[in-house]
């Protein structure tokens, strides 16, 4: 089975990890719901809601610093989550510039990039 997920997917279990607003799920999550549950990247309560599990939240966590490592690339003062910033720093794949509050991708950063943009092409 193949547990990659496409983009409808992605909005998916992001729209499940900020909760729902409405008693009713949305279209998106509706119609996603059943494999996001099957791949074990979210679960159905009681009450027939959706909660996003820790494997969902840690595929968001990579999904959301894959595409910050992309915006810094393309622009080094494009607006980051705290958490993205603080993972992608620990990890060496971005620093702060001495000028100005952007951020420039390392050597390893860019090394990363490369790697998943040829996993993709796959």
């Amino acid at each position: 089975m193949d547990d990659r997920l496409t983009t409808d997917e992605y909005d998916a279990l992001g729209q499940i990890a900020k909760g729902q607003k409405s008693a009713r799920q949305s279209a998106c999550v509706a119609r996603n719901a059943k494999r996001l549950s099957g791949l074990k990247y979210a679960t159905f309560n009681k009450d027939g809601s959706l909660t996003i599990t820790e494997k969902g939240q840690q595929t968001m966590l990579v999904k959301n610093c894959i595409d910050g490592l992309r915006a810094v690339a393309g622009d080094p003062h494009a607006k980051l989550d705290s958490v993205v910033i603080t993972f992608l720093c620990k990890k060496g794949h971005i620093v702060a510039e001495v000028v100005g509050n952007g951020y420039a991708l390392t050597e390893r950063g860019r090394e990363t990039l490369a790697d998943i943009d040829a996993q993709n092409q796959a």
